[in-house]
Parts: structure tokens; C-alpha cells; sequence
């Protein structure tokens, strides 16, 4: 069994990933909306900005975790 600084590791890694796809996800969001608000779908971009924004808080934590799992 791997000792404890091999796990954190190993998670902080695959948290890494995920964080990278959460990037990913956002700014293909953001040119939807880009998209929606040019043509006229205004409240659709305004739902799609809040999802955004959700990503970015949570795209913090899961920094704050890696950040925390990568020291100890």
C-alpha cells in the first residue's frame, strides 16, 4: 500500500487534470456566451455566465485542496 505522501500525490495529480478540464469547460462556456450574446439570446448568455462563475468559485477550491494535498 502506498504510504501517504504517494497518495496525496497521485490525488493531487488527478485533481490537477480535472481542474485543467474545469478550465477547459469555462472557456468554452465563455465563447458560447460570446456567441449567444451577439445574437440576440441574452438570457441564455446571462444563465451561461452564471455556470461560469460557479466554475471559477469552485476552480478555487479545488486549488486551494491540490495546493494543501502537494505540501503536506
Amino acid at each position: 500500500m502506498p504510504d501517504n505522501s504517494e497518495t496525496n500525490i497521485a490525488t493531487a495529480d488527478a485533481l490537477t487534470l480535472l481542474l485543467h478540464n474545469q478550465h477547459a469547460i469555462c472557456a468554452a462556456i465563455e465563447e458560447v456566451t460570446k456567441w449567444l450574446s451577439e445574437n440576440g439570446v441574452g438570457g441564455v448568455a446571462a444563465n451561461a455566465i452564471t455556470a461560469m462563475e460557479t466554475l471559477d468559485r469552485n476552480a478555487g477550491v479545488i486549488t486551494d485542496a491540490i495546493m494543501r494535498l502537494r505540501q503536506s
